[in-house]
């Protein structure tokens, strides 16, 4: 092999596979000399490859354990089995795990051939483990949005409400979060002009743009700050919002408001919001009656109010002689 870069490839292909490899071998395997196999081994040391050498006739070389992660190469098939297994980790409930997986799953995607990666989804959908209940987030669309993060580029998707319906949104990503056993995309949605966090298993058919954009100043801490509610940009809030919801954490989260980290479960059936909000007592008294679930209001009194009033207008429409209150 007379073309060096792809000689050095080679070699440190095969020294990435755990055994001691003599010298005369590696020489026969690249069809070069002895001496060739030391000079190219000098120069992989050059680029930080810690590469050791032993005596002897059981000796020879080894790529051994540095203090940094160089660059691999692996083969198509190993490249297939760690993009399948990132994806399974990506959707995992593993603490900790989840975000690199999705990072290293979209570094890993980027570069696999079209063929590598129709595998890969072969594989993803006939191997899926079991998951805990509830939705979960496709590999694909989390790693397609880790993509446009990473690279700062605007993203345009289909985004469903609750009720299902649809609509098309136009965004800045700036962080993917797992919370809650679900994933967060924080983004300033560009249409709406303001932040918005977003469910990623809600999220369909994300199209990167090609536009770049400068980060805005994200009114929070970091990406995961903004999705656990703990913004900069609140000011003086309108009022306190406490309330036990018996149903659970789940159930609410992301139905009262685009912050999970204000849900806190107190029992598998139970929750309890405590918030500081600006929304309008109204919207949250009709979005509480909304999740089909008993609950205890401890404040604002004027949301307590605003519910008395709902109360007394339901039971003048079944009661129409009461008449109205006065």
């Amino acid at each position: 092999m007379n073309d060096t870069p792809a000689r050095l490839l080679r070699l440190l292909s095969l020294l990435q596979t755990p055994r001691e490899w003599p010298g005369s071998e590696l020489a026969e395997r690249l069809g070069v000399t002895d001496r060739t196999v030391r000079r190219d081994i000098d120069r992989l040391r050059e680029l930080g490859y810690p590469v050791t050498a032993t005596l002897g006739a059981a000796g020879g070389y080894r790529l051994a354990a540095g203090t940094a992660m160089p660059p691999l190469l692996v083969e198509d098939d190993e490249a297939v089995a760690i993009a399948v297994g990132l994806r399974a980790a990506a959707g995992s409930a593993v603490a900790g795990i989840e975000e690199a997986s999705v990072r290293a799953l979209a570094k890993v995607e980027q570069v696999l051939p079209a063929k590598l990666r129709r595998r890969v989804r072969v594989l993803a959908v006939a191997l899926t483990p079991p998951t805990a209940d509830g939705p979960t987030a496709d590999p694909e669309v989390l790693a397609t949005l880790a993509a446009t993060v990473t690279n700062r580029e605007r993203v345009r998707f289909a985004y469903r409400d609750e009720a299902g319906a649809e609509t098309r949104r136009n965004t800045e990503p700036v962080g993917l979060v797992p919370a809650r056993r679900r994933w967060y995309l924080v983004g300033y949605d560009l249409d709406r002009a303001g932040w918005r966090v977003y469910r990623v298993d809600r999220i369909d058919r994300p199209q990167p743009t090609a536009a770049r954009f400068s980060p805005r100043a994200l009114p929070a801490a970091d990406a995961a700050a903004y999705v656990a509610g703990r913004r900069t940009d609140w000011g003086t809030p309108s009022f306190r919002l406490r309330v036990t919801i018996h149903t659970s954490a789940d159930r609410v989260t992301g139905r009262l408001g685009e912050s999970p980290g204000d849900v806190v479960a107190i029992e598998p059936d139970t929750c309890r919001i405590d918030a500081r909000r600006d929304d309008a007592p109204e919207w949250l008294a009709h979005r509480l009656l909304a999740l089909g679930a008993d609950f205890e209001v401890h404040e604002p009194p004027e949301l307590i109010a605003h519910l008395r009033a709902i109360a007394d207008r339901a039971e003048r429409a079944i009661n129409p002689q009461h008449g109205p209150v006065t």
